[in-house]
């Protein structure tokens, strides 16, 4: 169960923490979202959560859903994103 904490203890620090709804936009508000994310101390660590649990939908991590499909398409050896982007930073593919 502490496990279980300290794996999700980055939500609590999310600069979108609280904002609902918001936080999975459709297409405009795509954008708004994504400035909320440039700003976020855990942004890494919500892209990795997205990632590791191909998440379809929403903006994570300041990535679409579009932008994370290529990704993932783009680097399919990657069986760990939490551990790919604490060695490396993915660009982000606005």
């Amino acid at each position: 169960m502490m496990r279980t904490a300290a794996w999700n203890d980055w939500t609590v620090r999310a600069k979108c923490r609280g904002m609902n709804d918001a936080l999975f936009p459709d297409a405009v508000d795509q954008k708004r979202a994504k400035v909320v994310c440039a700003g976020c101390p855990v942004r890494s660590e919500c892209l990795a959560e997205a990632l590791d649990n191909r998440i379809e939908w929403g903006v994570w991590g300041g990535m679409t859903e579009r932008e994370r499909r290529l990704l993932l398409r783009q680097r399919p050896d990657v069986r760990s994103w939490r551990s790919a982007l604490n060695g490396e930073k993915v660009a982000n593919q606005a």
